[in-house]
């Protein structure tokens, strides 16, 4: 039994830190794992050396020519493998997977990891679907986009948190906000930035650090040039260590504007970082973090809001340490050994 991931690639991100962990558990269990990416070569994340990756293809630019080398090449490999579990977590991996194992004995899962309503072509998406034996979504919210005939072959799963977490800081944290994410226009960090001048004005003496990369990088950093904050915005790019990284921060920030569920957002709870989240569609931040209690919900592109959060928790020590203990109790709930058992129950594995 060989179960197959199929992804562009994995130059970091939730989905790709997701296919990693679960990667990584299912070899653990004795399962065969591969790794199939279809435009690109690159792993961030460490795999186990049990792991088969096969390179399908590169980014096609809409190159018909690619685009076919990639499915023959997918093809090649599904013919190998009859039998096979694809477990595809990307929208294009499902529509190529359809169509290359056309005739091949496989069982196809999908697992749709952001916003529904935001992706183009939805009509050859749903074709897809329907191909699948299973649809994971992350949340209920995103299960009542899909008509009902798709809404009876999903379930609902959401992310794992990894058992390799790190253990609440404890002591005084550094006087640092932080974000992970890509620097793309999802997630709004032009409303982090802004919110946080204004935050600013009454804690001097705090820093914003930024890890992730993207296309928007440099209008973000003409944008905390125009707030003068430049120095005290940090853009530490992407980190493979991002745990180690932000452990002792004081807040971390999840400022999108549609999410599916941030692993970062996850990962901070777990260690215990005091978390703001806007409420964003589809329900993922709901998912984990109740507010007042574990964390804050903000409105999405709220900036006042967002401000407010985050002068609340700066200014009240026993707040922060409330949202750090009861944060860290999703580790329970969301473990990776339940998660990765609730996916292959759904596979049928």
């Amino acid at each position: 039994m060989k179960i197959v991931f199929v992804l562009p690639n994995m130059p970091g991100g939730g989905s790709e830190r997701v296919v990693a962990m679960l990667a990584n558990e299912y070899i653990k269990r004795n399962y065969e794992v591969a790794i199939l990416l279809f435009a690109g070569r690159q792993v961030a994340y460490p795999l186990d050396e049990r792991i088969e990756i096969c390179i399908a293809g590169k980014v096609s630019g809409g190159n018909p020519l690619i685009q076919l080398s990639r499915l023959i090449r997918m093809r090649r490999f599904y013919q190998k493998n009859k039998g096979c579990y694809i477990f595809s977590f990307c929208v294009r991996g499902s529509i190529f997977s359809v169509i290359a194992a056309a005739g091949i004995p496989h069982r196809l899962l999908v697992s749709e990891r952001n916003d529904p309503t935001r992706i183009s072509g939805q009509r050859l998406r749903d074709w897809s679907y329907r191909k699948a034996e299973k649809l994971i979504l992350q949340t209920e919210d995103m299960k009542k986009c899909f008509t009902e005939d798709i809404q009876k072959k999903s379930a609902v799963i959401p992310n794992p948190v990894s058992g390799d977490m790190l253990e609440p800081f404890q002591g005084e944290r550094k006087k640092r906000i932080v974000s992970v994410g890509r620097l793309q226009p999802q997630k709004n960090h032009r409303l982090l930035l802004d919110a946080f001048a204004a935050f600013h004005k009454v804690y001097s003496d705090y820093e914003l650090h930024i890890f992730g990369v993207g296309e928007l990088e440099a209008d973000l950093r003409q944008r905390a040039k125009d707030l003068n904050i430049e120095k005290e915005v940090v853009f530490r790019g992407f980190s493979s260590n991002v745990q180690h990284e932000i452990w002792d921060s004081a807040i971390f920030v999840l400022s999108s504007d549609y999410e599916g569920i941030s692993n970062s957002m996850i990962e901070a709870l777990a260690m215990g970082i005091p978390v703001i989240s806007t409420d964003c569609p589809v329900g993922g931040s709901r998912m984990y973090i109740e507010d007042g209690v574990n964390g804050i919900l903000t409105p999405v592109g709220d900036e006042k809001a967002l401000t407010e959060a985050m002068l609340k928790i700066a200014g009240d020590s026993d707040l922060a340490r409330k949202f750090s203990a009861n944060g860290a109790k999703i580790k329970e709930k969301y473990s990776l050994e339940t998660i990765a058992g609730r996916f292959l129950a759904e596979a049928g594995i």
